[in-house]
């Protein structure tokens, strides 16, 4: 699969890169420093295996001639932390101090970085490409059914995952992304129209999915779909706030605005803020206007209306311009696993 040119390259969550170790990251979010990308490990090289205090998956990938593993679990604040300190042991460059946030984080130097696979590109790469296998094959016709179904153009879609780093098997889910919150909506209602006419069927394997309906079957395989920002939907950048923990919480609200729930971060506007424990509950100058889930099983999983009950870390966020102050929980900071939105 064709990668991205490193030296254009505008870091943008769901691109994924390799770097010159052979360690496999996903970008995360959309704010990063200027020679640097916060990203979470995916793949790990075989030689590096027992670097990693975490217990893997027993299937493993190939790129190229290099044998990969997986984490059993990626997205826990155990299996974060301990890939931190395996970086900070052995590979500290990957390991960042980031200054608005006040902790440590995984983050890779585009120094590091020797190829960059982006989602939109590997998409067109696979359309041109003369000789593809059947699951390549299976993706283009699926990406070309749902656009003329949503009038969504091609170029709004893209591959990831497996199919895009040229990492698939058999076996291999397809994994699709489109670009935009209004292309993001219109494709949710396609997918549902297609499955009532039984083109397609939603696969559930809990709440969230069954929340979410972000995953389903087309011929047999699994697909799933999510969204990335268009580069005019990009609104922050990286230091223009300060992060300050204060808290963990636990209350219950209700969703104000789901405009940004479907990207990664999630992002929900609330409003009804009900503590779990009254004795708990906060002084009004705290009571936070958003909840923001670095997790993206969260995704998209309550609507305009919808209640939700969270479990997260109350933050203080300041506009490092203008001085101006507000509160909003994260859910998934990495530091305690307790942290969640569920539906009610």
């Amino acid at each position: 699969m064709l990668d991205t040119a490193i030296e254009n390259w505008l870091p943008s969550d769901g691109d994924t890169f390799v770097t010159e170790e052979g360690f496999i990251f996903n970008v995360f979010g959309y704010e990063h420093p200027n020679d640097r990308v916060f990203a979470f490990l995916k793949y790990i090289p075989y030689k590096f295996r027992r670097l990693f205090h975490v217990r893997f998956l027993e299937r493993n990938w190939k790129y190229g001639q290099m044998r990969l593993f997986r984490a059993e679990k990626l997205y826990t604040a155990q299996n974060y932390q301990a890939f931190l300190e395996a970086f900070r042991n052995n590979f500290p460059k990957y390991v960042y101090f980031c200054p608005f946030r006040g902790k440590e984080v995984i983050s890779a130097p585009l120094s590091s970085v020797k190829k960059v696979y982006v989602p939109r590109d590997c998409l067109h790469f696979l359309t041109k490409l003369k000789r593809k296998d059947s699951l390549e094959k299976m993706t283009v016709d699926f990406i070309d059914l749902l656009s003329s179904e949503s009038s969504i153009v091609m170029e709004d879609f893209g591959v990831h995952g497996s199919v895009a780093l040229n990492m698939h098997t058999p076996k291999s889910d397809i994994d699709i992304v489109v670009y935009g919150s209004q292309n993001f909506r219109k494709l949710e209602k396609t997918i549902g129209k297609l499955v009532e006419a039984e083109t397609l069927s939603y696969l559930f394997n809990n709440r969230l999915d069954a929340a979410r309906k972000y995953k389903g079957q087309y011929k047999n395989k699994v697909f799933m779909y999510n969204a990335i920002r268009r580069p005019e939907e990009i609104n922050s950048k990286y230091g223009a706030f300060k992060y300050s923990p204060i808290a963990h919480v636990k209350f219950c609200c209700t969703v104000e605005d789901d405009s940004e729930a479907m990207f990664r971060p999630a992002i929900y506007k609330i409003k009804d803020y009900e503590p779990a424990n009254p004795t708990s509950a906060l002084p009004k100058t705290k009571i936070p206007g958003l909840v923001v889930s670095m997790i993206g099983c969260y995704r998209n999983i309550a609507r305009q209306g919808d209640k939700i009950k969270v479990s997260g870390m109350l933050e203080r966020v300041e506009n490092v311009e203008t001085g101006n102050v507000f509160h909003q929980v994260v859910v998934g900071t990495g530091t305690i696993e307790e942290e969640h939105i569920w539906p009610l």
